[in-house]
């Protein structure tokens, strides 16, 4: 009898449990893959690594030790061997429920760390519940590799919260729109005409590159680049490069931008270097159907059209002449406003063909 009483009070002195329960244990041991807890029940808890974090590759073993207080949820009161099933990430996770559905429902902005990049958009954990941002939504520019998120500290929207199936989607590309939005907004109200700024190159193209000039970007078109001639804007600038530009005109949220600055300007004091009838030397730098450019100094090209190349009928320039040329030539025409200077090899023939007549004559008088 006294046996039994004994029983029964040993059996009365655990802890009436059930699935759904919150409690306290204390940690008896821990292996790398379960720690077993005491919760003052008839038998004690397992909780998995899986139940312990969403994170696969933490050390249970270093996270956890023995003599641990550890706060549980009892999932099943026997998983068959008699232990007690029990979660300790599942009430960080409903937790975390709440903070999200918030920024759901009040539209305010979560941080956390992308912890996987996965098939079609990354996961970030917000204690221990994944949220999944799709690719489309990962950030406000197109990003075709997505492992440059990795480990990264993010900031988006919750665009969708529903706990009864586990879907938790986060928006980053609407935040940074917002965000660039308003930089660009207050960057406007900053900036006019006429302006010289820094900026950090963001692409470049066939036609140009694009700057951001601290919170809008402007385009550095390729006729603005130099004051000389640029084929390729990929030799001149790349991404991550500091430009000082001149903001030369403002037409709504398009900016267009210059890196001709007039100190710089080959073309002042021009008329003077080049009056019409010098002859200068230059060497032909490119060519088309009409005509060669042939460069006199840095940044000053002139024009010899096909018709001023010789006294001979010449269909295209490069029958005569090839880019690299070293050419003789007289100017025939200036006008400094529209950087235009034109030439003729012919005018230089002409005037040859005409001294080397006058000896000839000379002669022919002396012989009478």
């Amino acid at each position: 009898m006294s046996e039994m009483t004994f029983e029964q009070m040993l059996e009365d002195s655990f802890k009436n449990i059930h699935s759904g329960d919150i409690l306290d244990g204390t940690v008896i041991s821990v292996t790398p893959t379960e720690i077993a807890v005491n919760i003052g029940y008839k038998s004690d808890g397992i909780v998995t690594k899986s139940e312990y974090s969403n994170d696969a590759s933490i050390d249970l073993t270093e996270a956890v030790k023995a003599g641990d207080t550890i706060t549980v949820k009892v999932l099943k009161l026997n998983d068959g061997d008699g232990q007690v099933v029990l979660s300790h990430k599942r009430i960080a996770s409903e937790k975390v429920s709440k903070v999200l559905e918030d920024a759901f429902n009040e539209h305010t902005v979560l941080k956390a760390k992308v912890s996987e990049v996965v098939k079609g958009g990354l996961v970030a954990t917000v204690d221990e519940v994944p949220v999944f941002i799709p690719a489309s939504l990962a950030s406000d520019t197109f990003t075709k590799n997505l492992n440059v998120f990795a480990d990264k500290e993010i900031e988006f929207y919750m665009s969708e919260f529903n706990p009864s199936k586990r879907r938790y989607i986060g928006d980053c590309k609407t935040l940074l729109k917002e965000r660039r939005d308003a930089a660009k907004e207050d960057a406007l109200q900053k900036i006019k005409e006429g302006d010289v700024v820094e900026g950090v190159v963001k692409n470049v193209t066939s036609f140009g590159a694009f700057v951001d000039i601290g919170g809008i970007d402007g385009l550095l078109h390729i006729s603005e680049m130099s004051w000389g001639r640029i084929d390729y804007p990929q030799n001149v600038y790349k991404k991550g490069d500091t430009v000082k530009v001149i903001v030369k005109e403002i037409k709504g949220d398009k900016i267009a931008l210059s890196a001709k600055f007039d100190e710089n300007n080959p073309w002042l004091g021009a008329e003077e270097k080049f009056p019409v009838g010098a002859v200068v030397k230059g060497k032909v730098a490119r060519m088309t159907d009409f005509g060669a450019f042939v460069q006199l100094s840095e940044g000053v090209d002139a024009l010899l059209h096909v018709s001023q190349i010789s006294r001979k009928r010449i269909e295209k320039p490069s029958d005569a002449l090839s880019v690299g040329d070293e050419i003789e030539a007289k100017i025939v025409d200036v006008n400094i406003s529209e950087h235009k200077i034109s030439l003729s090899m012919k005018e230089l023939m002409a005037e040859e063909d005409e001294a080397e007549e006058v000896p000839q004559e000379g002669a022919d008088q002396a012989n009478e």
